[in-house]
């Protein structure tokens, strides 16, 4: 690595630290006002690290439903992409240069599995009735919708003062049904049709606000909502939203605005089809690595798309080299074969089974790509 970017990576890191956390002179002391009509004193950091983050309001505070998401979401993508999404749809109605960031505090663990229920379950249940059906016949006549409800609440300073001004909430739905025919027999599944998720999607969307509207300080608050379609199991990219809608203050959702997001794995036959001229430089990167070194057990690229066009490549290669020479080498090769590259955002992440080896970023107005080599 050159000294230039050991010097770059000491200034991100300065950045990192003080945005995380904010010395004296890097923070506002304010006053909260909370749903109980309590106030307490929270801290705003000055820095904001970009323009597409949020500050966060310090003591961090979490979600009143955390940890929910492991258990209803099947896939560790659409886990981490149900929120991170989010937080985009949020960037339209709720700019991070005006609003604050905090975790959902309305929506608790008791009420989303409420929620979550089918209607025969829980009289909040969102899902439909199954009484009398077989497992076949859920498939076919009420699958589950709806898995997870994700909260996001985003907040104003006036004066000395922070208050609620918007929520977010991101539904998300199944695009395949799972089921057994009989009690701890085979899996099955019933794929979901777009129509299918789209209206059952938007009605609970309805009723969600409904509820939300009801609650003790919401009844005049925006509320955004986007609707998940979730990816298969044994995906291994995540699904994304496909459609959003704002309920302004006193209001239900309306208007719904269409999301065309997309997350396609490189190289595949799907990738071919869809994106050929990217999927032929993806295959030509992964021919010169192996032609320098064949010792890894594979090379996958993620590209996230928005109204078609490449907005990132993530690509990850697991290697089994031992040797820290061996890993400087091989990440110079690849900084020569990212620079060499079309424009376009790209991150590269060497890993083994020690866990991180080397990180490569590339934007799409750079020369040269940023490299760091992780050492012992």
């Amino acid at each position: 690595m050159t000294k230039k970017h050991i010097g770059m990576l000491t200034l991100a890191l300065l950045l990192m630290v003080s945005g995380c956390t904010p010395s004296l002179d890097d923070k506002t002391e304010v006053i909260q006002n909370t749903e109980e009509e309590e106030t307490k004193s929270v801290i705003i950091p000055s820095l904001q690290l970009d323009e597409t983050y949020y500050r966060t309001l310090l003591p961090y505070e979490e979600s009143a439903s955390r940890g929910l998401v492991v258990s209803n979401l099947s896939s560790k993508y659409d886990m981490k992409e149900v929120e991170n999404g989010l937080l985009r749809i949020s960037q339209n109605e709720f700019s991070p240069e005006k609003y604050l960031f905090q975790e959902g505090q309305y929506l608790d663990t008791s009420t989303l599995k409420d929620w979550l229920a089918r209607s025969n379950q829980e009289e909040g249940g969102l899902n439909p009735s199954d009484v009398g059906l077989t497992g076949e016949e859920k498939a076919k006549k009420a699958p589950v919708y709806i898995t997870h409800i994700v909260e996001q609440n985003y907040l104003e300073k006036v004066d000395n003062k922070v208050s609620l001004s918007g929520i977010s909430i991101g539904l998300a739905l199944n695009s395949t049904y799972y089921y057994e025919k009989e009690k701890y027999g085979a899996i099955y599944e019933e794929k979901l049709t777009q129509a299918q998720i789209e209206e059952n999607g938007k009605r609970i969307a309805e009723e969600v606000v409904t509820r939300l509207r009801k609650m003790d300080g919401l009844a005049d608050i925006p509320i955004v909502v986007g609707l998940f379609k979730q990816n298969s199991r044994n995906a291994v990219v995540p699904g994304t939203y496909f459609t959003y809608s704002t309920a302004a203050a006193g209001k239900n959702v309306s208007d719904w605005k269409a999301i065309d997001e997309e997350y396609v794995l490189f190289p595949t036959a799907d990738s071919q089809e869809k994106y050929r001229d990217l999927d032929t430089v993806f295959r030509g990167f992964k021919q010169d690595v192996e032609t320098y070194f064949s010792n890894y057990t594979s090379i996958i690229g993620t590209g996230y798309f928005k109204d078609k066009q490449l907005q990132k490549l993530t690509v990850t290669i697991p290697i089994q080299f031992y040797g820290t020479a061996e890993v400087i080498g091989f990440t110079q090769h690849l900084a020569g074969l990212v620079k060499n590259l079309p424009a376009m955002n790209i991150e590269v992440q060497v890993n083994s089974i020690d866990g991180a080896e080397a990180l490569l970023v590339k934007k799409a107005g750079d020369e040269e790509p940023y490299v760091h080599i992780y050492t012992q």
